[in-house]
């Protein structure tokens, strides 16, 4: 998502929890802990929360959440995508890779679940508006994926460590040539309680954690690892179980 993405507070155990997860050293082991997840547990969960099936109130709040989120990513992009190439890295069901489209984009809609890809190509033909989609099933850091005017990571670096984080978005950074937006769950002193439970007090058949990270200690890390870029701006959405913040980096010069 995807490495993908979403946050706790469902009464079913069906997205992820900000703790009670195991800890899972490194990218590429979190990543295919990601892809089991949300291709067998979370996988109606997702089909459900991202169309207009009824949901509960709290989840309710989730889809209002990523909804406004998404809506800030896209406002982020040229309203004229028309021959520029762009990789929505962590696709899931497709809603954003499809808006692009909408505004003419050449599009890639990546995403680690191949079950929440296959949902995405049905919703979605090839050809949509002005645009065109291809939609594959891998890891988004993959460089065969091509080149990108720019990319978007809505929800789906927020499992990973800092360190996996920079490191993914240094790797995203060599093949853009204008902006990255993504987003990371937002440090606050008790989420970080209790993502050290979590590790602490592992259960494996729980949902991957969500990592929190500190916005200035994350800066700091992009200013040092990848120093061509600079942050332009930044927005946190806010909405019940939904908390996610949005930045977006841009080339120097």
């Amino acid at each position: 998502m995807m490495a993908t993405r979403a946050h706790e507070g469902f009464e079913a155990d069906t997205l992820p929890r900000r703790a009670e997860a195991p800890q899972v050293e490194g990218y590429e082991e979190r990543r295919e802990a990601l892809a089991t997840y949300f291709d067998s547990t979370a996988r109606q969960a997702w089909i459900d929360l991202t169309s207009d099936a009824k949901v509960s109130g709290i989840r309710a709040t989730v889809r209002a959440g990523r909804d406004e989120m998404r809506r800030v990513l896209l406002s982020w992009l040229p309203l004229d995508l028309r021959r520029m190439r762009v990789l929505d890295a962590g696709c899931g069901t497709g809603a954003l890779t499809i808006a692009a489209a909408n505004r003419g984009a050449e599009i890639t809609g990546v995403d680690v679940a191949g079950g929440l890809v296959d949902v995405a190509r049905e919703r979605c033909p090839s050809f949509t508006g002005h645009g065109r989609i291809w939609w594959k099933s891998g890891d988004m850091l993959d460089p065969e994926l091509g080149r990108f005017a720019h990319i978007v990571a809505m929800d789906s670096l927020i499992h990973y460590e800092l360190d996996d984080l920079v490191d993914a978005l240094g790797k995203l950074a060599e093949r853009t040539d204008a902006s990255i937006a993504f987003t990371f769950a937002p440090y606050t002193r008790m989420l970080s309680a209790m993502h050290k439970v979590g590790k602490a007090f592992p259960k494996g058949d729980r949902s991957p954690a969500i990592v929190p990270i500190a916005e200035s200690e994350l800066v700091a890390r992009l200013e040092e690892a990848i120093p061509a870029w600079r942050v332009a701006r930044t927005e946190r959405i806010s909405s019940g179980f939904y908390s996610s913040q949005a930045m977006e980096l841009v080339r120097r010069g």
